[in-house]
């Protein structure tokens, strides 16, 4: 069986200092699409630009050292070597200055920098995931699903430290079945179906869309 083609026509743009919300089902394509974006996946055709220079096909090495990091579905993190560990090999040839920054904005990894990263609890897991993907002082930071299975207490604390990040003058890129809360924090969402974008727009517009409200918030818009 030979390859498959997952996304069709995807038009987006994150412009700079924005959080931009790719929100849909299960199997849409969304983690498709961010996996293509930083060089997981390769795209049979298309074009991917970050900061006017073409990056598809890139490795994703090259991608990441261009200034755009991913903290992947699943979190993904080194469950057998330490927090501290985790961080520095998520900043690669940073330097150390970096890893007292992300101390000092995930505070609870700070209390928990020798334990091995397995014995987190899920949010403080879900943290060390975004730690470690700032830890490249990126210009963009792909956030994928960052809520998938932490209790809704966590799931606020996460969302606030997004729009932390942006304040800091990241832009954002997130896909998140939680749509009540990705609306609340992005500037512009886009909604995917079978791979394709079928609705986009600023995130205040789409909270307030009927379709949106009855598909992804409980039929209730805000």
């Amino acid at each position: 069986m030979g390859p498959q083609e997952i996304l069709h026509g995807i038009d987006l743009t994150v412009a700079q200092g924005a959080i931009v919300a790719v929100l849909g089902s299960n199997g849409v394509g969304k983690t498709t699409l961010m996996r293509a974006i930083s060089g997981v996946y390769r795209a049979s055709r298309g074009g991917i630009a970050f900061r006017g220079e073409a990056i598809a096909n890139l490795p994703a090495h090259r991608i990441v050292k261009l200034g755009l990091s991913q903290a992947p579905e699943g979190r993904q993190i080194f469950s057998n070597m330490s927090v501290r560990e985790n961080l520095v090999l998520g900043g690669g040839d940073i330097g150390l200055g970096q890893l007292d920054r992300m101390l000092d904005m995930f505070p609870v990894l700070r209390e928990r920098l020798r334990q091995n990263a397995g014995s987190l609890s899920g949010g403080e897991q879900q943290m060390l995931c975004i730690a470690r993907a700032l830890m490249r002082r990126p210009a963009l930071l792909l956030l994928d699903e960052p809520s998938l299975g932490l209790a809704p207490m966590v799931v606020a604390q996460i969302f606030d430290l997004v729009q932390r990040i942006r304040a800091e003058g990241v832009s954002i890129l997130l896909v998140e079945q939680n749509a009540r809360a990705a609306l609340r924090v992005a500037d512009h969402a886009a909604v995917m179906e079978d791979g394709r974008i079928v609705l986009a727009g600023p995130a205040a517009q789409l909270r307030d869309d009927p379709r949106i409200a009855e598909a992804y918030l409980g039929g209730h818009a805000h």
